[in-house]
């Protein structure tokens, strides 16, 4: 019962910081005025997205504190989460894809290294994180994007 408490606790507060960032945050008439790609997805996809995400990037944290709280895999998680949350503010709430970019590049670094970790120690987060790594990948591609762009 005390793993479940733990998996439950991460979860909702990955998910619930992230949306309270996410309402926080919203794109506004700046972003609908740059230049964006022809990749660009809609606006309606990030929210049901990054809820997915969260929710596997809150159990990958569980897990990694359940197995060891103080290790190189669990700060790598708190590093890479502390990032993500960075993203939103400085991209939207200060305008600014060049500060987001600075964000991204080492937020995905943190991600893959998280995963190269778990390869062989644990494969579920490992798996968890890799949706998440794909996403980032193609967010990061955006972000360029809209800076070379505008």
């Amino acid at each position: 019962m005390k793993n479940l408490s733990i998996y439950i606790v991460f979860v909702v507060v990955v998910v619930a910081i992230g949306a309270f960032i996410g309402i926080n945050n919203i794109p506004g008439d700046w972003y609908q005025s740059l230049q964006k790609p022809p990749f660009n997805p809609p606006n309606w996809i990030f929210g049901p997205v990054w809820t997915t995400l969260y929710v596997l990037i809150g159990i990958a944290g569980a897990r990694m504190w359940i197995l060891r709280p103080t290790g190189t895999r669990m700060r790598l998680w708190f590093t890479q989460m502390a990032l993500n949350f960075l993203w939103s503010p400085i991209f939207f709430g200060m305008q600014s894809p060049v500060g987001a970019l600075v964000i991204i590049v080492p937020m995905l670094i943190c991600i893959i290294a998280f995963i190269v970790l778990n390869y062989s120690r644990d494969r579920i987060s490992m798996w968890l994180f890799v949706p998440y790594a794909v996403w980032v990948s193609f967010a990061t591609l955006l972000n360029l994007s809209i800076i070379l762009l505008n």
